[in-house]
């Protein structure tokens, strides 16, 4: 296992700090819990980090004690505490839904799973991300959902090929790192998402180029060139140049669903992951500042006629070689970068 540089452990305390502070907003009469592993370089690095960011807080190496001793932890806290997972995989508490059943007790979370799956330079690149600007997290974030609440068209634009929206979209909804009007305070770390749907998912049609998507082991893929999506009456029909994995991933919702639907629309904000720039976690990279949209009938966020829940199984995230993004007739999206 690679120790990250000085450097590093310097940034990302610089980082957590501003999250604490600024977007979970933890104040010194509040007790904080750290439950982390040392399976990985990057959770041993942001360990090191938040020891220095909560030098009161208590620390349990989850791989040392029982899951008896990590629950009666929770235990000791009090409503507007904060709980801190630094995970290398996914931490397993029997039936317990950690960040659910957190969240219920009301505490705050902060959690950072899957980190194994980014070594080395992607380590780096993961705590650059968690970089926190409020100004262009929620000032672009809020002005996205302005935008998205009111249009009643939107096109994206993947060099040539159009996906197109006639129905306008649901409500959007924001992680930007904003929770004072919120229930819930915290989740899944890093932040930089402002996501929707089509009011009627079978008011979108056209073509999108695929250059990334998540494969059946949840990883980052990207094929040699975009793949091509027919869209019809909101569902993929075919795939052009596509690849193998691909094509698994198309043959599995198939098998499953029986159909393809195209569900979320999403925005990123996250200017660390680009189509260039990118991490193996799939639920990292989703924040990517660009366009992403999901496959499969699962969007827990929005519920549809068309869908039957206990029937969807998939949402599996791609993600768009966008040129522009038009809502009604304003470009808010060209170049790499939102323009609201």
């Amino acid at each position: 296992m690679m120790t990250l540089p000085d450097f590093a452990i310097d940034s990302a305390e610089k980082n957590l700090h501003d999250i604490l502070t600024q977007s979970i907003m933890l104040t010194p009469c509040l007790s904080a819990l750290v439950v982390w592993d040392g399976q990985c370089d990057l959770a041993v690095a942001l360990t090191r980090a938040y020891r220095r960011c909560l030098p009161d807080a208590s620390f349990i190496d989850f791989d040392s004690v029982t899951a008896k001793t990590v629950l009666a932890a929770f235990e000791q806290l009090s409503p507007g505490d904060l709980v801190v997972l630094i995970q290398s995989t996914s931490f397993r508490l029997d039936a317990f839904r950690l960040r659910v059943e957190l969240f219920k007790r009301g505490l705050k979370v902060i959690e950072h799973p899957h980190l194994s799956r980014m070594p080395g330079e992607q380590a780096l690149l993961y705590i650059d991300s968690l970089a926190y600007d409020p100004a262009y997290f929620r000032g672009t974030g809020n002005a996205l959902k302005a935008r998205i609440d009111s249009a009643t068209t939107g096109i994206i634009d993947s060099g040539g090929e159009q996906l197109i929206f006639t129905a306008g979209f649901e409500p959007a909804k924001l992680n930007v790192g904003d929770y004072r009007e919120m229930h819930n305070v915290g989740g899944q770390f890093p932040i930089g998402e402002v996501f929707t749907e089509s009011k009627d998912l079978e008011a979108v049609n056209g073509r999108v180029r695929i250059a990334i998507f998540g494969d059946t082991s949840f990883t980052v893929n990207k094929p040699a060139q975009p793949v091509t999506l027919i869209v019809c009456k909101g569902r993929v029909t075919d795939a052009l140049d596509s690849t193998p994995e691909f094509d698994r991933v198309l043959a599995s919702i198939r098998r499953d669903e029986g159909e393809i639907w195209l569900r979320e629309l999403g925005f990123g904000l996250n200017k660390t992951f680009t189509l260039d720039n990118t991490v193996s976690d799939i639920g990292t990279f989703e924040r990517m500042c660009g366009v992403h949209l999901s496959l499969g009938a699962k969007h827990g966020s929005y519920n549809k006629p068309n869908i039957r829940k206990a029937a969807a199984k998939y949402h599996v995230d791609v993600f768009a070689s966008t040129e522009t993004v038009t809502l009604d007739n304003e470009v808010i999206y060209r170049e790499g970068g939102w323009l609201v």
